[in-house]
Parts: C-alpha cells; structure tokens; sequence
C-alpha cells in the first residue's frame, strides 16, 4: 500500500533565524503523526542547519535540486554527493522553476534524476503544463515527454526509487489550484502511462501534486484515488499550515487503510 507524503519547497524564501524558528514551530506537532511522511527542503545554505535541528525527528529533509554533474569543474554546483554527505535523503528535480527560469531541458533533468540516486537520495520529479499547454489539450503530452526522458536516461524502474510530482504550472503560486478531479486525471495520466511498463512498480508509486496546496483544500485533494500527498510551496513557510496539511495526509492515509 502506497503511503501518503508531505514535502515542503521552501524556495529560495527566509534565512537561518526564520528557518529554525519554523522548525521549531513545526516539530512538536508533527511528531504525534503516524503514518505519513514529512519533509522540508530548504535553500542549499541552511541545509546542515535544518539537518542538525531534524536529527531524531520524524522529519525529513532534502535540497531544491543538485547539480547533473559530479564534483569538479562546475562552479556553483552542488552535487548529488555533497547533499548525501551532510544526510539529504530527497532532492527536487525538474521543478517548473528551474526548467522555465534557469533553462533546465528535459536532458538535463533526467541527468539530475540520475545523480540523484546515483548518490542514495530519492528525487522527487516535477512534471507538469503551463496555461497555454492546458488550454491547447496537451497537458498529456507534455507531461509523458518529461517523464519519457528520465525513462529513456534511466529506465523505468528508475521510478520506482523516487517520487514524482504533478505540478500544473499556471497554479503554482498563483492561488489557482486544480480541482480535485483535475489533479486526479493528472496522476491517473501519469501511473497509467508507467503501468504500460510495469503495472506493480506504477501502483506503487508515490505521485504528489503540486500547486496552491493550502490547508482548507488538501483534504479533499488527498482523498483522490492516486494523489498521495503534496509538495508544498508557499504554506510550507507557515507552520500552522504545513502542519494542518499534514495531518490531513495523515488522515487519508488512515482512510485508505480502514
């Protein structure tokens, strides 16, 4: 049975007081939930510091993405090694930020996929449509070419040791979200294109959504069949609402097994 994940995206948002005093506010209590995963993943500078604040918690914690390369000559980088060297256990990749702003290909995604469990970390893969795809009707299409390229670079079992995100690109930071019967045919779009290679790997797999997850609608969309929790953005900054949407993954996964 698939169970439920939570994974906050602090972006590029707060600094090393701000960041510790929302991992203080969050911890007490989300240490009292069972049966969903919890994740931050903060900017690249406070990383050991989130990691050090995590330890013996239930939470876990990655970076925002890692460079496609390994050590050397790439100024600026940070590569899959040096994130498992100070604990990461996720890294983002693909996010709709980094491909539309900093240019990142489908090539290139697929090469940080690679890294990334190259280096024991489980990467967590952003596909997902701008306005102008869904409104032409080919969000289909866009979102199988993104994740044809890491099946091609990686194969398809490579999936099975990361999680994907579906992330509609015009509801991300925008307050729009997709309702829960959009983000429903999404995922079922996305498990059902890896089922055609492997059926068992693609009803195990964690498929997150993405896009104005907020503590009024996560409940409702965690109740969808094949969404199995959120990567947070914005109300992962703060506390009280990234706490509420994890209860609420909490209380879907607790659904699903009774």
């Amino acid at each position: 049975m698939r169970g439920k994940l939570v994974a906050g995206n602090w972006k590029m948002n707060g600094n090393l007081a701000s960041s510790q005093a929302l991992l203080k506010a969050i911890l007490p209590p989300l240490a009292a939930l069972s049966g969903a995963r919890c994740a931050v993943c903060a900017p690249f500078p406070y990383l050991a510091a989130v990691g050090q604040a995590l330890r013996g918690s239930k939470v876990e914690f990655g970076a925002q993405d890692l460079c496609q390369f390994d050590d050397g000559a790439y100024t600026g980088g940070v590569s899959g090694a040096m994130l498992a060297d100070i604990g990461c256990h996720f890294v983002i990749v693909g996010h709709s930020e980094r491909r539309s702003v900093f240019g990142d290909s489908d090539e290139a995604v697929a090469l940080k996929y690679e890294q990334a469990l190259k280096h024991g970390l489980e990467p967590i893969l952003c596909v997902g449509e701008q306005l102008a795809e869904r409104e032409a009707g080919v969000t289909e299409t866009v979102v199988a070419r993104q994740l044809d390229a890491v099946i091609g670079r990686c194969g398809v079992q490579a999936l099975g040791r990361g999680v994907i995100a579906y992330e509609p690109v015009w509801a991300i930071g925008t307050g729009k979200t997709a309702t829960p019967q959009q983000a429903q045919d999404a995922h079922a779009f996305v498990r059902g294109r890896i089922a055609t290679a492997d059926r068992r790997l693609a009803e195990g797999l964690t498929i997150l959504y993405g896009g104005s997850v907020k503590a009024g609608n996560a409940a409702q969309l965690f109740a969808m069949p094949d969404v199995d929790g959120g990567l947070i953005g914005g109300a992962s900054l703060v506390a009280d609402e990234f706490v509420a949407i994890c209860r609420a993954a909490q209380g879907a996964q607790q659904t699903v097994r009774t």
